[in-house]
């Protein structure tokens, strides 16, 4: 009998606490960290220079949002997106609230919409 009470026990606490699991990302992002990495993010790409290696851009900015590659006339472009917008209060960044920062064989040749279409 005693087993099965404690049994019964267990089971209950179990349960109780199933609910209390926390599943998170690399960030637990709150209304002001997205705020500060905008800022910080806007902050940085305005003092980049032209024909910066990619790598020093990597090393100042760290990981893209999002990132695309491709080759056109022998040449290789990488496209890094970096959040520097709020448009949508979803929780999730979107292309449309970042901004491109678009490379040619591994240098810098321009951020924002009109060097990306003019890529492309």
């Amino acid at each position: 009998m005693k087993f099965l009470v404690n049994s019964a026990l267990a089971a209950a606490m179990v349960l109780s606490l199933s609910g209390c699991i926390v599943v998170g990302g690399d960030h637990d992002w709150n209304d002001e960290d997205w705020r500060v990495q905008q800022k910080e993010n806007r902050e940085i790409i305005s003092e980049l220079e032209l024909n910066t290696e990619r790598s020093r851009v990597l090393t100042r900015l760290g990981a893209p949002n999002f990132s695309e590659a491709f080759t056109k006339d022998g040449d290789d472009y990488r496209i890094l997106f970096y959040r520097t917008q709020h448009r949508h209060s979803d929780g999730d960044t979107t292309k449309d609230e970042t901004t491109p920062l678009v490379f040619k064989n591994d240098k810098l040749i321009g951020w924002g919409e009109k060097i990306l279409d003019s890529v492309r």
